[in-house]
């Protein structure tokens, strides 16, 4: 009976001791999901997503009221000539404002689409890689990182809200239509350094 009891506790003690290795190899393969936040006026956003976006090796799909940042929209052209699928949604205004980087991403054989189908195509987000998202009040603007009120969440290891945020953004692209420029960029001739 002594034996029994023995065999029993030791059974139980490996089987605890199986259980807490197969947790820290989980921990160690999967990382835990994170959320990163940023604030403006000046408080990083724009260094921060350029990060995340210098990363991403596959693919990066963003939508966007405004793209006026040179650190952003370059770092989703380098982003493109070093072959991530880079798919940019931008709102109707964009094909008018001639403050708007829309030029600078036709110039570097991007296209870019305008969601016309909304009084404002007011996302701001970015899906990188099937597995950050980005989102928040920041536009990719330069007044947004050294003048506005504005937040910055970076979200990592939540596939199902990288799922939810990927249908949207595939649910316009459906109604988007090809960018028509009809003013000239004030900004348009810059190149890519």
């Amino acid at each position: 009976m002594d034996l029994d009891w023995l065999l029993l506790a030791t059974g139980f003690t490996g089987g605890l001791t199986f259980v807490h290795y197969v947790r820290k190899l989980q921990r160690w393969w999967v990382k835990p999901p994170t959320v990163d936040v940023r604030f403006s006026p000046k408080g990083g956003c724009t260094d921060f997503l350029v990060k995340f976006i210098k990363g991403a090796r596959r693919e990066i799909l963003a939508q966007g009221y405004s793209f006026t940042s040179d650190p952003i929209t370059y770092g989703l052209i380098d982003a493109h000539k070093r072959g991530v699928n880079v798919e940019i949604l931008l709102d109707r205004s964009n094909d008018q404002d001639p403050h708007s980087d829309l030029h600078i991403f036709l110039e570097n054989g991007m296209k870019p689409l305008i969601d016309a189908k909304h009084a404002i195509a007011h996302n701001k987000i970015m899906i990188i890689d099937k597995k950050i998202v980005v989102s928040g009040s920041f536009n990719f603007t330069n007044q947004a990182e050294h003048e506005n009120a504005e937040n910055l969440l970076v979200i990592q290891g939540m596939p199902d809200l990288v799922n939810a945020y990927r249908e949207n953004w595939q649910h316009h692209k459906e109604h988007c239509q090809a960018a028509n420029p009809t003013v000239s960029s004030a900004r348009a001739g810059r190149r890519a350094a």
